[in-house]
């Protein structure tokens, strides 16, 4: 392969023609597959950060899109029965009326499962979104560091 020539995706090759039996050979092995220019080397390393980082953000992101969307369900205090429960003193300091065991049942918020769904879905595009750019801005650093070392160490 020659040194304009670029190596098709995912250019994986037998890392023991780099390891074994190296000695009084070129830096080059025949059968190896090598990145010279440094937008290659961002665009190889921009897939493999995407292809290794992205899944894991997903995962994440997923967990806490069901956790938003669908919690766990909520159970009363006390009784299992939901039966109505009495204060154990008989004195009252306060009128009958005015219980502070029982509450009067909430009614629900208009739209509150949309809303609940809505915001997981931003959740879950935000872990998406993070995941990418840092995909982006780690392959962007590590790529044109190796480049610079590369262009450095003449090879």
């Amino acid at each position: 392969m020659s040194r304009n020539e670029t190596p098709p995706w995912p250019s994986l090759y037998n890392p023991g023609l780099e390891i074994l039996h190296i000695e009084h050979h070129p830096p080059t092995q025949p059968g190896g597959a090598y990145l010279y220019r440094a937008d290659d080397i961002f665009r190889f390393t921009l897939y493999w950060n995407l292809v290794f980082y992205t899944p894991i953000f997903f995962v994440c992101g997923s967990y806490a899109f069901w956790n938003y969307a669908f919690p766990p369900s909520r159970r009363l205090p006390g009784n299992p029965n939901n039966r109505e429960s009495f204060p154990l003193s008989t004195i009252q300091s306060h009128p009958l009326n005015a219980s502070p065991l029982v509450q009067p049942p909430q009614p629900h918020k208009p739209n509150e499962r949309r809303s609940r769904i809505a915001f997981a879905l931003i959740v879950l595009l935000t872990f998406l979104t993070l995941s990418v750019a840092g995909a982006v801005i780690g392959s962007a650093i590590m790529g044109f560091i190796a480049a610079g070392l590369y262009k450095a160490g003449n090879f």
